[in-house]
C-alpha cells in the first residue's frame, strides 16, 4: 500500500486579487495559487490541497496578518455553513469583486469585444432578501471540532443545510440571515415539537425517517407558504405535526406536504397536497401579481428581481409595436412585466406547472397579449413555430446556470432576431454562450446586478445588437 503524498505548504503568501467562485488567489513559481476564503491583502500560510501543473487550489491554514479588507462575519454558522461564504468582505468590496467577475468571464471564457461595464446594481436589503429556503432533515447532525473533541454525546438530528461536500451531514441552523419574517421561528418550532414528540430525522443512507425537508416561501405581500417533505407515511404524526404549525403559526397562507419516499430529493414529479389555506402565494412587482406555487421558479430576490426586470424593459427599448419571444419564462415574471409595452409576448419554459402559473398570471393582471408553451426550449424556435407565432423582433432569454443548450444557440442563430437581451446567473456560461453568439451579434451594453448578497454569484444583463443593423 503506497504512502499518503504529504500536501505542500506555501509560507507567508500574500493573497493580490480576487478570482471567480469566490477564491482569492496569487501566482507562486509560475502558476497560479487559488485559495478558499483568501481576501486581498492577507499574509497567510496555505496548504495545497490539488497541486496541478499551471495552478493549485488551496486552503488557508494560517493567517499571519489580515488584510485591511476584511469584515467581521456577522453570523454563527460562517465558516461552517455553504452559504453567505463572502460574509468576510465589505458589501462595497463584494460589488467591486462581482462586477470583476463578469468581466473576466468576458475576457478570459469568451474571449469577447464589449464595452465598459456599467455600474454593478447592489441589493438594498442585503440580508433577509431570499424568498424561498429548503431546510434538509437528517439524523446525521455535523459535529464541531470542539464537540467530538469533548467526547460528549450530542443530539445528532438537524435542521438546516447541508455540510458543503458532504452528502449526509446537516449544519443544525439556529438563526439564519437570508430570509426574514417567521422562517427562522417555524424552522425552530419544527425543531422543538420534533424532539418534544420523538419524531425520527431522514437517514440518506438508509432512505427512512419521518421528517425530510422543510421548504419556506414568502413574499413582499406577507404572504406565507410551508412545504414539509416526509420520508414516509405516518398518517397520526403527520396530521399531529401539521396541526401544530397551523395553529402556532395561524398567518400561514399556505401549508402543504408531500410524502416522498424515493431515493433523492425533488418532488416535480411528486403530489403536493394542501392541508390549509391555497396552493399558492401571491408575490406583487410594481403593480403585477405572480401566483407561486410550490413547483415554481420565481427569483429569489424579489427585491432585486423588481429592478432586474424594469433594467430589461428600459433596455428593450420597446414601442408597442413588437413581438417578443422570452426563452426560460418560469412563471411568466418577465413576460408578464413587459407585456403592456409591446404587441405580443411569446413565453417557453420547460416546466408544465410554471406555464400553468404563467397563463393563470396573465388572466390574473388582465394581460392579453402573452402565449405560453411548455417544453423544452431546443424543440421550439423551428420555421413551423416562428411562422405561428409571428418572427420576434426582441428575444429574452433567462436560462438556468448551465447556460443555454448549444442547439437552442443555433436556433437563435438561424432566427436572428435583430436585437436579444441576454439574463444571466452565470456570467461564465453567459459568456460561452456569447462567443457563439458573436458570430451575428455584437455587445452593445452589459449591466451586473446583485441578486445574491454575501454570495459570489452575480446576475448580469448583456444587450446584443445583429452586426447588420
Amino acid at each position: 500500500m503506497g504512502r499518503k503524498r504529504k500536501q505542500k505548504t506555501i509560507e507567508g503568501a500574500t493573497i493580490t486579487d480576487m478570482a471567480a467562485k469566490g477564491k482569492g488567489f496569487f501566482r507562486h513559481d509560475g502558476k497560479v495559487i487559488f485559495v478558499e476564503d483568501g481576501v486581498p491583502g492577507d499574509v497567510v500560510d496555505v496548504r495545497l490541497k490539488r497541486n496541478k501543473r499551471d495552478y493549485a487550489i488551496g486552503e488557508i491554514t494560517q493567517l499571519h496578518q489580515a488584510s485591511t479588507l476584511r469584515a467581521k462575519p456577522f453570523c454563527a454558522h460562517f465558516g461552517t455553513c455553504g452559504g453567505c461564504k463572502w460574509q468576510y468582505l465589505p458589501y462595497d468590496m463584494q460589488l467591486r469583486f462581482k462586477s470583476q467577475i463578469v468581466e473576466e468571464a468576458f475576457k478570459h471564457i469568451g474571449r469577447l469585444t464589449f464595452p465598459p461595464l456599467n455600474p454593478i446594481l447592489g441589493s438594498e436589503p442585503n440580508r433577509y432578501y431570499r424568498n424561498r429556503l429548503d431546510f434538509s432533515c437528517s439524523n446525521k447532525r455535523w459535529l464541531t471540532t470542539e464537540e467530538i473533541a469533548s467526547g460528549d454525546v450530542f443530539n445528532r438530528d438537524a435542521i438546516g443545510f447541508h455540510k458543503p461536500g458532504m452528502f449526509d451531514k446537516v449544519i443544525d441552523v439556529e438563526h439564519c440571515y437570508l430570509q426574514g419574517g417567521l422562517s427562522n421561528d417555524i424552522r425552530n418550532a419544527v425543531r422543538a415539537y420534533a424532539i418534544e414528540k420523538q419524531l425520527t430525522y431522514y437517514d440518506v443512507r438508509e432512505h427512512q425517517g419521518f421528517l425530510r425537508s422543510l421548504i419556506i416561501r414568502t413574499s413582499t405581500l406577507d404572504e406565507l407558504m410551508v412545504v414539509v417533505m416526509f420520508g414516509e407515511e405516518n398518517e397520526v404524526e403527520r396530521e399531529a405535526l401539521l396541526t401544530y404549525l397551523a395553529s402556532t403559526f395561524p398567518s400561514i397562507t399556505s401549508l402543504q406536504y408531500v410524502i416522498n419516499t424515493k431515493k433523492n430529493d425533488t418532488f416535480y414529479d411528486l403530489d403536493i397536497v394542501v392541508w390549509k389555506g391555497r396552493d399558492y402565494i401571491f408575490e406583487q412587482l410594481e403593480d403585477k401579481r405572480y401566483k407561486i406555487s410550490p413547483k415554481s421558479f420565481f427569483q429569489t430576490n424579489p427585491f432585486q428581481a423588481e429592478k432586474l426586470y424594469q433594467l430589461v424593459r428600459e433596455k428593450a427599448q420597446l414601442s408597442g409595436k413588437e413581438i417578443v419571444y422570452d426563452l426560460y419564462t418560469g412563471t411568466g415574471s418577465i413576460a408578464i412585466f413587459i407585456a403592456a409595452h409591446c404587441q405580443k409576448v411569446v413565453g417557453i419554459e420547460e416546466v408544465p406547472a410554471a406555464i400553468e402559473d404563467a397563463q393563470f398570471n396573465a388572466s390574473l393582471n388582465n394581460v392579453d397579449n402573452t402565449v405560453f408553451y411548455a417544453g423544452d426550449v431546443k424543440t421550439f424556435l423551428d420555421p413551423q413555430f416562428i411562422s405561428a407565432n409571428g418572427t420576434p423582433d426582441l428575444l429574452i432569454t433567462d436560462p438556468p446556470r448551465a447556460g443555454m443548450h448549444a442547439d437552442v444557440v443555433q436556433k437563435i442563430l438561424a432566427m436572428a432576431p435583430p436585437r436579444i437581451i441576454y439574463v444571466s446567473c452565470n456570467p461564465a456560461t453567459q459568456a460561452r454562450d456569447l462567443q457563439l453568439l458573436s458570430e451575428k451579434y455584437q455587445i452593445e451594453e452589459v449591466q451586473p446586478v446583485d441578486m445574491f448578497p454575501h454570495t459570489y454569484h452575480v446576475e448580469n444583463i448583456a444587450v446584443l445588437k445583429r452586426n447588420d443593423i
